[in-house]
């Protein structure tokens, strides 16, 4: 895997002002290794799950909440309107989809559970502007909803990466099909929504290893 930066397609941003404010609401990627992300303890199963019951196009975002154990308590995909890259946006939609699949816990003094973002897009996985985009408001979208701030995650053709943390794999990429949603998960319940897909598990894991 190589590492390093590479401009964003999706980066359309004009005007003194409105570049400063959208630039602001980023976060590079130095800065999210220093946040204390937690670490997954099994990434490609987390994002081999995720691939299967979404499986995503480039353009798709899936946002996941873990449970203390690292299982799936409930997903969300959806595709992000078209809009000049700003993480005040896609924290706004974070937060509608994490609303709709999960109660928040905002009462809670500490967090017990961890929000995750694999995002399917083209390029490799160098870091670009939108990567930051989407970390920033994942970060704010978890501080809203009473969730830890967790792993940020690219598929693309080459793969999938933990941005931050080094982490990767060739399979399952952005061409890849899903691998059989009953190899990873038992007792899934699914329900559409518009403008996305919605999957809300048992919090059991599959005893096949």
């Amino acid at each position: 895997m190589t590492f390093g930066f590479a401009p964003s397609a999706a980066t359309s941003i004009t005007g003194p002002t409105g570049s400063a404010n959208r630039l602001a609401r980023m976060l590079e990627l130095d800065e999210w290794a220093a946040a204390g992300i937690p670490l997954l303890r099994n990434p490609r199963e987390v994002v081999s799950g995720l691939h299967s019951r979404h499986r995503p196009a480039p353009g798709t975002a899936v946002v996941a909440v873990l449970d203390h154990e690292e299982r799936l308590a409930a997903s969300a995909s959806f595709v992000p309107r078209e809009a000049p890259v700003d993480g005040w946006e896609f924290r706004n939609a974070l937060l509608a989809h994490l609303r709709r699949v999960i109660p928040h816990d905002l009462r809670r003094r500490t967090p017990i559970r961890t929000a995750v973002l694999l995002y399917c897009r083209e390029g490799d996985e160098r870091w670009t502007e939108e990567d930051g985009a989407w970390m920033w408001g994942l970060r704010d979208a978890c501080t809203l909803h009473g969730l830890r701030c967790g792993a940020y995650i690219t598929l693309t053709r080459g793969g999938w990466q933990v941005l931050g943390e080094g982490r990767g794999g060739r399979r399952p990429n952005s061409m890849s099909p899903p691998a059989d949603l009953s190899e990873t998960v038992i007792d899934a319940v699914s329900s559409p929504v518009r403008g996305g897909g919605v999957a809300v598990e048992a919090l059991r894991r599959t005893a096949a290893r």
